[in-house]
């Protein structure tokens, strides 16, 4: 029977795992969802055990997907009540290198949302906790001229005076600070309004329970409890397209908490007249407030934000080259870019190998790729030849002078690691050069890196230029 029970829930596992690859993408799904293990079930306390690793890729999952996880789980096997993600028990001894830096314990995310059942307050309360992550408040929030307007909207939201608006609309592509800002908002209401009521989730979220409660034929206690709250926080509200039922009870909700003087706050990847299959009444109550935008972060403030997570890891030394080059080259959004930068650092820890640039380019290659711009061949070799002060036509020339062969040979391997084109094509590029000549130049250069710290350094150099 074991067998059979753990067969089904590794049948479970695969397809959650693969709706959550869909959601995240390949490289967080590889990095951190893929390592996940299955544990038992337990039949008391209906407590599924997932495990990873390591405490630091254990705290980091619970602190990002532990409810997503948990209503996964929830959804799949109706014995699932909550589940615990912890290191496994074999691996114990990695925990004492505490990746996290401070061995902070994440807030419980799996309780904080919208909970109908027999665990909660009543058969269809809410939780007691409202699950906002104690890590992110305004203080720890970096700001910039691409945040600066959505960060003051957001402290104004949560000050002891009325707002001047609300609903508060937070606009912003994935990763790029909205979620924190919606906890940071819960987290200083609470301090000025400590007898105050907040609910936070996540629009999928409101989704399930607003059915469950349908299904239950408890709507009268959903929606009385729903409406009881003083601050309304609701993330990814884009997920509540095209359900027309949730819709309109969301829009009754709205409508009753603005007429009370109530805060709400959404958060969404795109501005509300971008929603499809939105209905006109909620969409001009999303939109009556501010709608405020959070543009993507310039390299000044990816950098800032870089130098304000390095304390956490206190006192390892990252040097200041490193911080260039992974703000130079991951840029398409902030949570990725923590996420190296923490890559990084726990490779570090683990392997007691020191933070440099070249641990960096061989431990980050996925992530790297990922947020490579398309670099040309022609453009390799106007760079080099800058660099080198040579003119553009002995990329061409059938010259062998050293201090031209040289150069040729590092614009060949350049274009090699920077573009997807096979050696006859680069031979072609390079004055009609055989593919054997290509293939020389790229692995001369390969082993120069490794003996001439001259050529190491010219090569890293032009790689920065190339990828800035």
């Amino acid at each position: 029977m074991e067998d059979v029970e753990a067969v089904n829930l590794a049948a479970d596992w695969a397809d959650i795992s693969q709706g959550l690859r869909k959601d995240l993408g390949h490289q967080l799904h590889s990095q951190w969802i893929k390592p996940i293990q299955l544990g038992r079930i337990d039949s008391d306390s209906g407590t599924l055990e997932l495990y990873l690793p390591t405490e630091f890729s254990a705290n980091w999952v619970k602190d990002r997907f532990a409810d997503r996880l948990s209503l996964a789980w929830k959804i799949a096997r109706s014995e699932v009540r909550k589940v615990k993600i912890s290191v496994h028990p074999g691996r114990r001894q990695v925990s004492d290198l505490r990746l996290g830096g401070d061995g902070r314990q994440p807030a419980n995310d799996a309780g904080a949302m919208l909970a109908i059942g027999a665990d909660t307050l009543g058969d269809a309360g809410f939780t007691s906790g409202i699950g906002l992550d104690a890590s992110l408040t305004f203080a720890a929030f970096v700001t910039g001229e691409a945040n600066v307007l959505a960060f003051n909207a957001a402290q104004r939201m949560s000050a002891g005076e009325k707002p001047q608006f609300s609903p508060l609309y937070l606009k912003a592509a994935t990763g790029q600070g909205k979620t924190h800002l919606l906890h940071s908002i819960g987290h200083a209401f609470l301090q000025t309004h400590s007898r105050s009521r907040i609910f936070y989730c996540s629009a999928e979220r409101f989704m399930v329970e607003f059915v469950q409660a349908l299904k239950a034929n408890r709507m009268m206690e959903f929606k009385a409890r729903l409406r009881s709250f003083d601050l309304l926080l609701v993330d990814d509200i884009q997920f509540i397209i095209g359900k027309a039922s949730a819709q309109e009870e969301l829009l009754y909700t709205i409508d009753a908490l603005l007429a009370e003087g109530k805060r709400l706050v959404f958060a969404a990847d795109r501005a509300p007249q971008a929603l499809d299959g939105v209905e006109p009444r909620l969409l001009s109550r999303l939109s009556m407030g501010l709608v405020a935008d959070i543009q993507p972060a310039d390299i000044e403030l990816r950098k800032k934000i870089l130098t304000s997570k390095l304390t956490r890891f206190a006192p390892l030394a990252v040097p200041d080259d490193v911080l260039e080059f992974l703000a130079r080259t991951i840029t398409r959004n902030i949570r990725e870019l923590v996420g190296g930068l923490n890559k990084l650092i726990a490779y570090a820890q683990l392997t007691g190998q020191d933070v440099s640039l070249q641990l960096a380019e061989e431990q980050l290659t996925d992530i790297l790729s990922a947020n490579r711009r398309r670099i040309t061949i022609d453009e390799i070799q106007r760079t080099v030849c800058q660099f080198y002060r040579i003119d553009r036509s002995e990329m061409s020339s059938k010259r062998r002078a050293r201090a031209v062969v040289r150069p040729r040979q590092v614009a060949m391997y350049l274009s090699k690691v920077l573009t997807p084109r096979s050696y006859p094509e680069i031979g072609r590029k390079f004055g009609g050069r055989d593919h054997s000549t290509v293939i020389h130049a790229v692995r001369l250069i390969e082993d120069l890196r490794t003996r001439d710290a001259d050529m190491d350094g010219d090569v890293r150099s032009l790689l920065r230029q190339l990828e800035s």
